[in-house]
């Protein structure tokens, strides 16, 4: 008979920068898989908070990408009260952004540069993305 499989996890860090100098606080997502395209991996970042603004409903949504009527203001966007954010456009825009260079990622210092991209997953894997702040008068 032969031996249970054990299920290896990944406890993934999601860190966001700028290229001014910013740093949000890391924040850590459970992925039981050993694999996936960036695509994906966006795609569980962006629908887990989500789902964590949603549920609370903060002042401010702290997310990768703009929701469409929020405000940016200092720390984050500021969604109009009782307006749930939709987890599909902020994919769609996540995508979008990253294929027009809005951000980069970096997984563990190495530069990921297509959605289709596989990305070995091991445990402590750290991901920035870098949102590329445009130069003043450049």
């Amino acid at each position: 008979m032969p031996a249970p499989s054990l299920t290896r996890m990944a406890l993934v860090s999601f860190v966001d920068e700028t290229t001014g100098g910013e740093r949000r606080e890391a924040w850590g997502l459970e992925i039981f898989e050993e694999r996936l395209p960036l695509r994906e991996l966006i795609r569980r970042r962006v629908f887990q908070e989500v789902a964590e603004y949603n549920a609370k409903e903060p002042e401010l949504f702290h997310g990768l990408v703009q929701p469409g009527d929020a405000e940016r203001v200092l720390n984050g966007f500021r969604v109009r009260r009782g307006h749930r954010v939709d987890a599909e456009a902020q994919f769609a825009k996540a995508v979008e952004a990253f294929s027009r260079n809005g951000f980069v990622v970096l997984v563990d210092d190495r530069q990921v540069e297509e959605l289709d991209e596989e990305i070995d997953l091991v445990m402590h894997t750290e991901v920035t993305f870098l949102k590329l702040v445009p130069l003043v008068g450049g």
